[in-house]
């Protein structure tokens, strides 16, 4: 086994530009996979890297004695194929298709035994530097050590990736379809099935009609809504919900309210998904007063890791049995959902390739994510050669 070298979208700190690199990759490891990419999402997650949402600007890491997150490379929603496996590699082997998973699983801590994969122990060491597998770094720039986001690196033409951060697909299935599985289906998908736990002829809203939310909406409509309120400002996007099962439409949770009202006899949504580019505390009261009592309200989109206030009636809870939940990965268990989800796109239960709006070469990533900060893309894919 020998390195190679490859390109990557690289981020050098918050605040700048993707820059196209040429790295340097090591060999893998044991327990390790060297994967050849053929398309990668382009996910609002990435870009809280970049805004600082996610991510620890270096000045401030340097201030504060923490380790650097940048430069890393982008990435976690990517699909591919296998070029080589290290030793001890037992799932995998050469030509094998695969879906990556930001969400490893490790098989053996408590949260894997009881069949909740995407809380596994090994997600705490998804940023920080080196392998899952042993701590030591594979991905260079010149000398110095890359991260890759979510131990994946999507946005790159190769990466090393740990074989359990990775799912086998089968290889007649269109491989932008897996990359979209990877992450977004299966968050939004598993909001609504799982997290949400709808029940036929329930009334649901979803806030937010971009990757994560058109897939709460599918998942909404195969759970057997019998109303299904997409939320989104952009006249657009609102339209565009329609084909995935959308009943109703408002631009904000505000002037969805009456709406609810009117078309539940005012009792209210019996759930809500939340999955907005930008989740905001801001947001949480009028979303509690959406849903009716003893209704759901599920939290699926990411907020900036240093807001911690929300604004919120206790009384929504305590007299009327509301319910806040929180919601990593849908609460799906990749190894077992992902082949659920290929299953109901093969049979036309579900949409996958009417998700991607655009597509990018590696080199037009930095325009991938300015359509997508003005609202142009529902999802927009990495296609690489």
């Amino acid at each position: 086994m020998r390195g190679v070298k490859t390109r990557a979208a690289v981020l050098h700190d918050v605040g700048e530009k993707w820059e196209i690199e040429t790295i340097d990759l090591d060999p893998p490891k044991a327990g390790e996979v060297l994967v050849k990419y053929a398309a990668a999402g382009l996910c609002h997650s990435d870009e809280h890297l970049a805004t600082g949402d996610a991510a620890v600007p270096n000045a401030v890491a340097d201030a504060k004695g923490w380790p650097r997150q940048f430069p890393i490379i982008g990435g976690h929603e990517g699909s591919g194929v296998v070029v080589e496996v290290g030793d001890g590699v037992t799932t995998l082997k050469a030509g094998d298709h695969v879906s990556t998973t930001f969400a490893p699983s490790c098989g053996r801590c408590h949260y894997c035994q009881s069949a909740r994969t995407y809380l596994c122990d090994n997600t705490a060491f998804l940023f920080q530097p080196g392998q899952i597998t042993d701590g030591t770094s594979r991905h260079w720039l010149n000398g110095q050590e890359l991260a890759f986001y979510s131990k994946l690196g999507c946005f790159a033409e190769h990466s090393v990736v740990a074989e359990q951060s990775l799912v086998k697909v089968p290889d007649y299935i269109n491989l932008e379809a897996i990359a979209l599985i990877s992450c977004g289906v299966l968050t939004g998908w598993g909001s609504a099935v799982k997290r949400a736990g709808i029940e036929v002829g329930d009334t649901v809203a979803v806030m937010g009609c971009g990757g994560l939310g058109m897939n709460a909406i599918q998942g909404a409509r195969l759970a057997g809504a019998r109303h299904i309120v997409a939320i989104d400002p952009v006249d657009w996007k609102r339209e565009k919900a329609y084909e995935f099962g959308a009943t109703h439409d408002a631009p904000s949770l505000r002037d969805a309210l009456p709406l609810v009202r009117e078309i539940t006899w005012g009792r209210g949504a019996e759930r809500l998904i939340c999955t907005p580019g930008v989740m905001k505390g801001d947001y949480i009261k009028e979303a509690l007063d959406l849903i009716g009592k003893g209704g759901v309200c599920v939290i699926a989109g990411m907020g900036a890791s240093l807001d911690r206030t929300a604004t919120l009636s206790v009384q929504h809870l305590a007299a009327w049995s509301k319910e806040l939940r929180g919601c990593l990965y849908g609460a799906m268990n990749p190894r077992a959902d992902i082949p659920r989800i290929i299953g109901l796109y093969e049979s036309g239960q579900i949409k996958l390739d009417e998700l991607i709006t655009r597509r990018y070469s590696l080199d037009d990533i930095n325009q991938g994510y300015e359509d997508l900060r003005n609202d142009r893309n529902v999802r927009g894919v990495l296609v690489f050669d």
